[in-house]
């Protein structure tokens, strides 16, 4: 008799591990990295790359998911969160050009945002093969632009009355910079500005400007940053990027901060 009942309580036991890891597991929101507008043979940002490190630590609170597929309402479906790192301007050797931001993509996106998706757009420096002219037809639905000015790495010290990653330290690698149209119903906001008192650790480049901006259209959240490399493993590990390594950084926590604001999971602090 306890031959036969000892195996079937080590059997519900692992039905009811399994089911609550399953549980557990759906209970987080998706996550999609996209890589759907990155250049095939484009080996920067890659999943088992330079991104390998922040994408395990988001597991933890997100279901991360990554696919090179076209955005679609069904691909979408279950999705809070989209992230997309330095779409590709131009073909990588001789593989096929990339796809740009079509306008049926940008009806798709609008709307994913607009019933509550959350999406964190980052950009980059030239010659980093970023594509800027549709990605722009995206972004003036939300009352924001990308622009061709620059400013170099630096630490950025966040004035603590900052929402959401207020009194953190940036380490900035580089990048393009933001208009807003402060007027535009999607409550475009300047979430970093350009500190000049703060200068760059190498190079001249230091424009005045926003380098991280926020909007929120409908029930969704925007993010839009200036910079991909500021969470590649060297930039969270301090080891650094380009000859330039910025050791004191709070990088993760201020991403992790902004994923969960941007999937409705975290308010800013109230004064």
């Amino acid at each position: 008799m306890n031959h036969i009942v000892l195996p079937a309580i080590l059997l519900l036991g692992l039905i009811h591990s399994g089911l609550a890891a399953d549980s557990e597991h759906r209970a987080k929101p998706v996550l999609l990295y996209t890589r759907y507008y990155n250049a095939e043979g484009e080996s920067r940002y890659l999943p088992d790359g330079t991104f390998k490190d922040v994408l395990g630590r988001l597991r933890e609170h997100f279901n991360v998911r990554i696919h090179r597929r076209p955005l679609t309402a069904e691909s979408l479906a279950d999705v809070k969160l989209l992230l997309i790192a330095n779409p590709s301007d131009k073909a990588v050797s001789n593989n096929p050009s990339p796809p740009h931001v079509a306008p049926s993509d940008v009806k798709t996106l609008t709307g994913f945002v607009q019933r509550g998706g959350g999406l964190i757009l980052m950009g980059n420096q030239e010659n980093h093969n970023l594509e800027v002219e549709d990605v722009n037809k995206l972004l003036a639905h939300f009352g924001l632009q990308f622009t061709n000015l620059y400013t170099d790495a630096k630490q950025l010290i966040l004035p603590k009355q900052t929402p959401v990653i207020g009194g953190l330290r940036w380490a900035y690698y580089t990048g393009n910079q933001i208009l807003l149209e402060s007027s535009h119903p999607a409550r475009p906001r300047a979430l970093v500005v350009n500190d000049l008192a703060q200068k760059p650790i190498q190079g001249p480049r230091d424009q005045p400007g926003v380098l991280l901006a926020t909007a929120e259209p409908g029930a969704g959240r925007v993010v839009v940053i200036t910079d991909s490399g500021w969470i590649t493993d060297d930039a969270l590990s301090g080891k650094g990027i380009g000859g330039v390594a910025i050791t004191a950084q709070d990088n993760w926590e201020i991403f992790h901060r902004l994923t969960r604001w941007a999937a409705g999971k975290l308010e800013p602090r109230r004064k």
